[in-house]
């Protein structure tokens, strides 16, 4: 049997508050890219960025917990892709290492958070 659908208001849930602190902290660091990237990685990791917290509210107002849990799989694979956008841009050169580095433990840690979330949503009570 499903445990009953998890209806806590998507604001309160602390990966959609974390994954809103990773999207401000992309616009925040893209706004130093090349103009010349304005339709390529700064446009790609903003959607990727914004994708994220998206999926989630939008998951959070599905009706069922299974609904639910595959839009947290859409917003881990938005993360996967900001996390690989995120090497890019070091590799580019556009991001130091700090930066980098703050911006991998951010992903690594809600990727962490959505698995255990997405846990509860599939796990039988």
């Amino acid at each position: 049997m499903m445990c009953t659908m998890l209806k806590l208001p998507y604001k309160k849930l602390s990966i959609w508050q974390k994954a809103m602190d990773i999207a401000e902290t992309v616009y925040t660091v893209t706004k130093d890219y090349p103009k010349e990237e304005r339709f390529g990685l700064i446009a790609q990791m903003r959607a990727a960025a914004t994708a994220v917290p998206s999926n989630i509210a939008e998951g959070s107002q599905r009706t069922t917990n299974k609904d639910f849990a595959n839009f947290i799989l859409i917003a881990k694979g938005s993360l996967a892709e900001l996390e690989t956008q995120t090497l890019l841009s070091q590799r580019f050169g556009y991001l130091s290492d700090a930066k980098t580095q703050q911006l991998l433990d951010g992903i690594d840690e809600l990727s962490r958070m959505m698995y255990s979330f997405r846990n509860t949503l599939t796990t039988d009570h």
